[in-house]
């Protein structure tokens, strides 16, 4: 476990006697997919950082309705905004595949804060990254249409490879639908022009992204 911490970037900077400690306080827990990992509402103390697989972060209502806010793999982590403030839990969190979690409790990361100040100096960067991202996604929503917020979140879920920008794990047509505030079958229409028009590449789990997408549709 130790070398899987020193992996992550909130640790990156901490010498080898600091993971140790880290690494002996913590809890390795595996989930399979379609597991709540915590609930919109529950008080909890504890970090999770994940060493493999897949989650999304969402929030919804009484009638069930769900709008995702992020999706997370190896080396991200969640659940530090309840460290800080101590109030429940602002979204829910569920595996998307089966999932491998480091989870670390308040008072182990208070004394690895108080021992290295830098982790603070990260974790502020980090929440300052994730409310821009937060505010992109309200603009988007407010300004764009159904096409405009559909080719945002593809190119946001995908990473480059040589000259082209691929979506390296499943991403269902309802995932698409819940991160832009659409229907299903909407964002199965605009994908299915994408594939057609050949801006997309659909295989097996992974969508590659061919060229540039048009900017309307």
């Amino acid at each position: 476990m130790q070398s899987d911490l020193a992996r992550v970037p909130l640790f990156a900077d901490l010498k080898k006697k600091e993971i140790n400690a880290i690494a002996d306080g913590a809890i390795i827990r595996s989930f399979p997919k379609n597991t709540i990992i915590i609930h919109e509402g529950d008080t909890s103390d504890s970090l999770y950082i994940i060493l493999s697989g897949r989650v999304k972060v969402f929030v919804s209502d009484d009638n069930g309705r769900e709008v995702i806010l992020a999706v997370q793999g190896p080396g991200e982590y969640f659940g530090e905004l309840a460290l800080v403030d101590e109030m429940p839990r602002s979204a829910s969190v569920l595996t998307m595949v089966q999932s491998k979690f480091c989870i670390i409790t308040k008072s182990i990361f208070d004394s690895c804060l108080t021992s290295n100040p830098a982790i603070a100096l990260k974790l502020l960067k980090t929440q300052t990254l994730r409310v821009r991202r937060l505010t992109n996604n309200v603009k988007n929503l407010a300004l764009l249409d159904v096409y405009g917020r559909v080719a945002r979140a593809l190119l946001n879920l995908a990473t480059p490879h040589d000259d082209m920008m691929v979506i390296e794990h499943k991403v269902t047509h309802q995932d698409l639908a819940k991160m832009v505030g659409a229907s299903r079958e909407m964002v199965s229409r605009i994908m299915k022009d994408l594939t057609t028009g050949g801006y997309i590449k659909c295989e097996g789990n992974n969508i590659t992204i061919n060229e540039g997408l048009p900017t309307g549709w």
